[in-house]
């Protein structure tokens, strides 16, 4: 047999995978293989395979019978949109996408290239876990893995799809990266499995149940986006790098924007005439964004707030807003978690921030005080007060308290700050203002319910609104909601070359 025929048919069991029945029971469950895959991802004819003849080294337990090039795991570069980005698609068809030595040696090498080149790492993960062949040298291969996760971090913009199974230390990596996506049902995470947990708690739960993607995107919030399937999952890939830039380095891509009448006259009528009524920021948010550009981050966890993407006159920003829609828009542990991730993550990569305010304060009760309200809240109001990127806020509606200043207020370092004329800005509500201050009158008074409420629209009329802060240089400008989006489109223009000096140190110690 000659050498080029040799050569093509090791490249046809290469991309044969564990062969055509184990492909076939992957499709069985609904899931695409690890080269499916990333065909979907990348642009036609982009990909660009490393190691794919590799091997792993294993001779125990009569694993020097079965090998499979690749070993498990598919890795290499092409570009998606036209942009590099470097990825590593795990086949649990081989193996059951387990982690050997040389699976995880394919894994760093692409991470490597990445950090070296400035572009985007992206990894799709089906894998049983370590390779309980290989014993310690599998797990080695897993904090190596970690180790280039850390040092990526903040340097590139790392993604990780779940795709099926990951349990145990397999989970860490995900963990790590910027964002990760789940597909329902055919996926799921925990670091122990569902027997470990029956043997230990005496609890019976499934692996749904435990670490499905409806459970991390409701209750743990580990996953940031939830996907109906693979398709819909790898189409959330490519829109999401559609905002971020290449690395730390550079800078979101511009999308073309004919500039027209940028009024929004619906935004004058958002909020409800009744200082305690809801109404959904969403609504404001679309207003202001793009047509169609706002992509939710997280939107079933923590839904107090709302973080997401979005771009304003063909730039990216970043989106934190308070929700009054749920629980008032109130800030409470996971949204100061959820927020606070989100910030840093917009710091890291030269995404202008634009904070919307509506928020009575922060969820007061012995549940949140006791799970460490104090820290959490305390990582949103650092993650603001350390990111350098542009930051606009507008207060909509109520600014109470400690949250007046968490929520990117002039005082830690916002660049602009608006405010709507129906903004409060204001210790704590007026009811609860009054019931303090007029203590004593309203108990002597013949009739004190009808006393308090005197005593409220005083408060209202003279601190429940935007004037006293904007007379100290504390709001900007008082704008009407309908100028908010031209007014944010020339704010974020004139801050595009902002440049921060920050003091010498190695890093923060931010609270954890």
């Amino acid at each position: 047999m000659d050498k080029i025929t040799i050569l093509k048919e090791k490249k046809q069991q290469a991309l044969a995978g564990g062969g055509e029945e184990r492909v076939d029971t992957q499709h069985k469950k609904g899931k695409l293989t690890a080269r499916e895959r990333l065909h979907l991802l990348l642009d036609e004819g982009s990909f660009e395979e490393i190691g794919m003849l590799v091997t792993h080294r294993s001779r125990d337990f009569g694993m020097e019978k079965e090998t499979y090039f690749g070993d498990g795991v598919i890795t290499g570069y092409g570009t998606i949109n036209g942009r590099l980005v470097y990825v590593y698609s795990q086949d649990f068809t081989v193996f059951g996408g387990s982690l050997s030595e040389t699976h995880a040696e394919k894994i760093v090498k692409v991470m490597e290239l990445a950090m070296q080149n400035g572009a985007p790492v992206v990894g799709l993960s089906d894998s049983g876990g370590a390779r309980i062949q290989e014993g310690v040298v599998s797990l080695g291969g897993y904090a190596d893995i970690f180790y280039r996760n850390v040092q990526a971090s903040g340097v590139i913009p790392q993604i990780s799809a779940i795709l099926g199974p990951c349990a145990g230390g397999a989970v860490y990596s995900p963990a790590i990266t910027d964002f990760i996506l789940m597909t329902e049902n055919t996926s799921y995470m925990f670091v122990t499995g569902p027997n470990v947990v029956k043997t230990v708690t005496h609890e019976k739960v499934t692996s749904e149940e435990l670490g499905g993607a409806h459970t991390h995107g409701t209750k743990s919030g580990v996953t940031h986006f939830t996907c109906a399937n693979e398709v819909e999952c790898i189409t959330n890939i490519k829109r999401l790098l559609s905002y971020m830039p290449q690395n730390c380095e550079d800078d979101a891509p511009v999308y073309a924007y004919e500039a027209t009448d940028e009024s929004r006259p619906a935004l004058d009528n958002v909020i409800p005439a009744n200082p305690n009524q809801p109404y959904d920021i969403k609504d404001v948010i679309n207003e202001l964004a793009d047509h169609n550009s706002f992509l939710e981050v997280q939107k079933d966890y923590a839904e107090s707030i709302v973080v997401g993407f979005a771009r304003i006159g063909g730039r990216s920003i970043g989106v934190v807003a308070n929700q009054p829609a749920y629980l008032a828009g109130v800030l409470d542990i996971n949204s100061s978690r959820k927020s606070a991730r989100f910030v840093r993550f917009c710091d890291a990569f030269n995404i202008p921030l634009l904070v919307l305010v509506d928020v009575p304060g922060f969820l007061p009760g012995t549940d949140q005080e006791w799970n460490g309200i104090i820290i959490h809240g305390a990582k949103l109001l650092y993650a603001l007060s350390e990111a350098t990127v542009p930051k606009i806020t507008v207060i909509a509606r109520k600014a109470y308290g400690g949250a007046y200043d968490v929520m990117n207020s002039k005082h830690i370092g916002a660049d602009l700050n608006f405010a709507w004329p129906t903004a409060e800005i204001a210790v704590i509500g007026a009811k609860g203002a009054a019931e303090i201050i007029f203590k004593k009158e309203i108990a002597e008074s013949a009739d004190p319910e009808a006393k308090l409420k005197e005593k409220e629209a005083e408060y209202i009329e003279k601190f429940a609104n935007p004037y006293i802060a904007a007379s100290r240089g504390y709001i900007d400008e008082v704008i009407l909601p309908s100028e908010t989006r031209t007014k944010l489109i020339k704010g974020f223009r004139m801050l595009e070359n902002k440049v921060a000096k920050m003091p010498k140190r190695k890093h923060g110690n931010i609270p954890l």
